[in-house]
């Protein structure tokens, strides 16, 4: 079968010719109809992370498909169910081995591209709106890079909750995806300069909190935008960290931690729990997955370029 490895930290990405996976106990094969790209992908592919699996190796955590084949001891699906996953490496590939315990059912009125799309950004968005920090009806969020899959559902959520959102983008271009996803106000800024427009907004009050993942340039700002005793989430590891933090150093009492999906769905009960609640905001119109881009599987790579530069708006998928 065809699959998409790397062959070296920070080498291509090949389509490759791999063995058709078989289920060993506990575990499904899935025939994938759709992978998500993720900047978790970027990180594999930069040495940055999996650098104990030896290169060349297939990449990828997320997707949705079919089951095609099952293990001794799987009792809970059967050859056909649609399923999902958010994190299975080797991804991006024509199939995949699975743990049962690491998938979802895929309702009927959802398309397995919705599915695969809303895995990883549904559940990291879920997480920070309504786990790390729980918003509340009145509150105001930065929402960093709105205008990218994981910024548009952490939007929606957020407006769900009843938050109003200030997004911020890129570029000019990108204005319209963040309105889109429900931003009450949208600023363009490409070099960390937007805390004087935040505070402006605010009547200089700040926000309750921000979600930044756009790494150490947009830090000091996102600092300053802050209200007393706001919440600070720090996420994605890729873009890197601010660098040390004296935590005395830390203004207006604010609150600053960094946020894990995982921690969101530590069993499988609490990852079919939160699932099943992204599923039933799609099926009821109340959150919208924006696919952004869809790629041939051969096309890894452009994929990954498109992410990385920033030009990419909404969710990439792989098709193979």
């Amino acid at each position: 079968m065809k699959a998409i490895a790397m062959t070296s930290p920070n080498g291509g990405l090949d389509l490759v010719d791999v063995p058709r996976p078989a289920p060993g106990p506990g575990n499904v094969v899935v025939e994938i109809a759709a992978a998500g790209v993720n900047f978790m992908d970027i990180g594999v592919r930069r040495g940055m992370a999996w650098t104990d699996v030896p290169d060349p190796k297939v990449i990828g955590v997320e997707g949705a498909g079919r089951v095609v084949a099952l293990g001794e001891g799987v009792t809970g699906l059967a050859i056909g169910d649609r399923v999902a996953w958010v994190y299975a490496p080797g991804s991006y590939a024509e199939q995949l081995e699975v743990p049962e315990d690491a998938l979802v059912r895929i309702p009927d009125a959802i398309d397995d591209r919705t599915a695969a799309a809303i895995m990883m950004q549904g559940l990291t968005a879920s997480h920070f709106a309504t786990d790390f920090y729980p918003v509340q009806p009145g509150d105001i969020a930065l929402v960093h890079a709105a205008a990218g899959g994981l910024g548009m559902l952490l939007t929606q959520i957020v407006k769900l909750r009843g938050g109003t959102v200030i997004g911020r983008v890129s570029s000019a271009a990108k204005v319209e995806a963040a309105r889109s996803a429900g931003a009450d106000h949208v600023i363009v800024d490409a070099e960390g300069n937007f805390a004087d427009r935040v505070l402006a907004l605010t009547g200089n009050g700040g926000v309750n909190v921000v979600f930044d993942g756009s790494g150490p340039a947009t830090f000091a700002d996102s600092l300053a935008s802050l209200r007393r005793s706001g919440t600070f989430c720090w996420f994605g590891p890729v873009l890197g960290g601010p660098g040390p933090i004296d935590i005395m150093s830390l203004p207006r009492s604010i609150k600053l931690g960094y946020a894990v999906f995982s921690d969101h769905i530590p069993t499988p009960a609490l990852l079919r729990e939160r699932t099943a609640q992204l599923f039933q905001w799609i099926m009821d119109g109340k959150l919208r997955a924006e696919i952004g881009g869809v790629y041939p599987l051969a096309d890894a790579a452009r994929a990954h370029a498109d992410i990385e530069s920033r030009r990419s708006t909404g969710k990439l998928l792989l098709i193979p």
